[in-house]
């Protein structure tokens, strides 16, 4: 992978990672675009650190106030009902899908999954079901009304995030949305449940990959751009919800699946 590749990369994974439109499916089409090689899954995963270090900046009171709230409750059985302590537990609870979906489906991922003929699919099918959600969505529940059920509700929606095309955010807002949660609290709670499985993934992938298979140099500068982009992508999209819909979001997949579904089918890309 040559340096200005990685800077491209990057800043797709910084752009692309919080909002509802796949970063990974990006990573994916764009290489293909300019007849890149595919950056790969494990690639995907490491970079992803960057986007997920500028969330631990952006959010570092509320996550080091909830780290210490959990803590406490493990010894002190009073503190549970504390409302950041929940929300500790039921990241934790919601991480669960991803974590061993992820692990069964490892083969698929790395291979089957990144097919451009799915990853068009998942676009369009999945802005279809988040417009659906946004608009039917009645926007009453904050984080505090967070539940176990709703927990595991968002952790399944997440690893729907394993196949390129879905969106890890899209499908965590999307199911936040369908529950009846505002936009803002689905969106942030998107971020924060993201923080186990995405460090944890990109972790795994850099143990993976000590011994060779990743070209470290431009790989790092990919994560340093993506983390100062994604911190910026954060900052505006949170003001962004507060008066804004997904529907330009929606109509961005929309066509750049049905895109991606007409240069496969005319021979221009290479689906696989």
């Amino acid at each position: 992978m040559g340096w200005f590749e990685a800077v491209v990369l990057g800043l797709v994974q910084g752009l692309t990672e919080f909002i509802p439109v796949s970063s990974s499916a990006h990573l994916r089409i764009v290489g293909d675009a300019v007849g890149w090689d595919d950056p790969g899954a494990a690639f995907t995963a490491i970079i992803q650190i960057g986007t997920e270090l500028a969330v631990l900046l952006y959010f570092r009171r509320d996550i080091v106030r909830i780290i210490r709230a959990w803590l406490t409750s493990l010894t002190h059985r009073d503190r549970r009902s504390d409302p950041d302590a929940r929300m500790g537990w039921l990241i934790i609870i919601g991480s669960i899908p991803i974590v061993v979906l992820g692990l069964l489906l490892q083969d698929q991922i790395e291979t089957t999954f990144r097919d451009l003929r799915i990853v068009a699919i998942a676009l369009v099918a999945f802005s279809l079901i988040l417009y659906a959600a946004d608009r039917s969505s009645s926007g009453r529940l904050e984080l505090g009304d967070l539940t176990v059920r709703h927990g595991l509700i968002y952790g399944a929606a997440q690893a729907l995030a394993l196949v390129p095309g879905v969106s890890r955010s899209g499908g965590t807002i999307t199911a936040g949305r369908f529950l009846g949660y505002s936009r803002e609290a689905a969106a942030r709670y998107s971020f924060l449940l993201a923080i186990p499985a995405v460090l944890g993934s990109g972790l795994y992938q850099v143990q993976q990959s000590l011994d060779g298979g990743i070209d470290w140099g431009p790989t790092l500068v990919a994560t340093v751009i993506s983390f100062v982009v994604g911190y910026v992508v954060i900052a505006w999209l949170l003001r962004y919800l507060a008066h804004g819909s997904f529907t330009p979001f929606v109509v961005y997949r929309v066509v750049l699946g049905l895109a991606l579904l007409a240069l496969v089918g005319a021979g221009v890309l290479d689906p696989n």
